[in-house]
């Protein structure tokens, strides 16, 4: 099993090569709102990331040889100031992944949990993601994981 822990600077290149993957199904999910990122790109977010008070990146790393294998990025969120919403605050999940070859072992879950007790140490009262409608196998995965539908996001483009 994966070790699951914050991310650090020797992560960084292994993040990279995933989220690309990442990417790569958000292109093909929709290409109208998506690029692939070049390499390198992501590196200032990442220590952007690191060093917030309110994000946190978690990683899955392999016990064989110490690379990450999958990674969580959650930010911790409180309810805009609208009178007709409860105080409440939140965890996202920005974004979630493991690596294609060693996905349905685990992972994910390991990564899911981990991101609640993060958000429970911070006081959230929920945890909050999207999913691409074509993502069949994230929808049922995230259902697995005690996840429903809430709301739907609608777009129109002009």
């Amino acid at each position: 099993m994966p070790i699951i822990r914050k991310a650090e600077k020797k992560d960084f290149d292994a993040i990279e090569e995933l989220y690309a993957e990442l990417e790569e199904d958000a292109v093909l999910y929709q290409p109208e709102h998506f690029v692939l990122s070049k390499k390198g790109d992501r590196s200032n977010q990442l220590e952007k990331i690191m060093q917030s008070e309110n994000q946190i990146m978690l990683v899955a790393e392999d016990e064989n040889d110490g690379r990450a294998i999958g990674f969580a990025h959650v930010i911790f969120a409180r309810a805009k100031e609208i009178s007709c919403l409860k105080p409440q605050s939140n965890i996202y999940l920005q974004d979630l992944v493991v690596t294609k070859k060693l996905r349905s072992r685990g992972t994910g879950t390991q990564l899911l949990n981990a991101s609640k007790e993060y958000g429970r140490k911070k006081g959230a009262d929920f945890f909050r993601t999207q999913v691409f409608p074509q993502n069949k196998d994230g929808l049922r995965f995230y259902e697995r994981n005690g996840f429903s539908i809430k709301m739907l996001t609608i777009e129109c483009p002009f």
